[in-house]
């Protein structure tokens, strides 16, 4: 099951500035992933700096807010300031923040994370089940015990978890965490998402998006999504 558009959606996340962009964009990224107002992370750039380098996106790629806001009236306030279509949430809003939402901003695709380490895995599922009608996409990403990070770990979690709920999920289900151009033919093999999303993941030393990490990381995703039989 594939993201509206019928394709396998190919994230690179944690985009800092027009180099940044300009790397992923030209890198062959699908969906840009722009994280902010985050309660353990330093953001990569401010709100107003989003929103200017969401507004320089060619047609086809896609801005994603990445955000740990819980409250709908929050949550569509950043959407509309920054200028998104759509959202991917990391904390865990209740239910009637999903209804609202819908409400107030019924054109916004609604992404949930589901974090894999942070809850054990029967209530990512009974999580997932009462979410699915109210959102478009889950994600699954790493929880990091050391520091309450939920996703940007770096690190990878059992995939085995994040393949059952894939096969679980009525909604098409991305994968992420601690994802490389080095194992992301494997993560696709053993879970069949229908996108993924790196951050860490294509950066150099010094934290930047890494031009040939990023073209190897697409690379690498669209041959492992084509064997799989998923267009790319």
């Amino acid at each position: 099951m594939l993201l509206p558009g019928g394709r396998f959606a190919i994230q690179i996340a944690g985009i800092a500035d027009a180099a940044d962009l300009a790397a992923a964009v030209e890198g062959g990224a699908t969906h840009l992933g722009f994280p902010l107002r985050l309660p353990v992370h330093v953001e990569d750039c401010d709100e107003r700096a989003a929103a200017a380098l969401v507004a320089t996106l060619p047609p086809g790629v896609e801005a994603v807010l990445i955000t740990y806001l819980e409250t709908a009236r929050e949550i569509g306030a950043l959407t509309r300031a920054v200028g998104v279509r759509t959202v991917q949430l990391h904390g865990e809003p209740a239910p009637d923040e999903f209804l609202e939402l819908r409400r107030i901003a019924p054109g916004l695709s609604l992404w949930s994370a589901l974090v894999v380490g942070a809850a054990p895995e029967s209530r990512l599922a009974a999580r997932m089940d009462r979410l699915a009608p109210l959102v478009d996409a889950f994600v699954t990403d790493t929880f990091d015990p050391a520091r309450g990070a939920r996703g940007a770990t770096g690190r990878t979690h059992d995939w085995g978890v994040s393949a059952r709920l894939a096969a679980r999920s009525p909604r098409p289900l991305v994968l992420a965490g601690g994802l490389t151009p080095e194992n992301v033919a494997d993560a696709i093999a053993a879970v069949r998402p229908a996108g993924v999303d790196a951050h860490t993941g294509v950066e150099d030393a010094a934290g930047r998006k890494d031009p040939a990490r990023v073209r190897a990381f697409v690379a690498a995703a669209r041959a492992a999504a084509a064997r799989e039989g998923m267009p790319a």
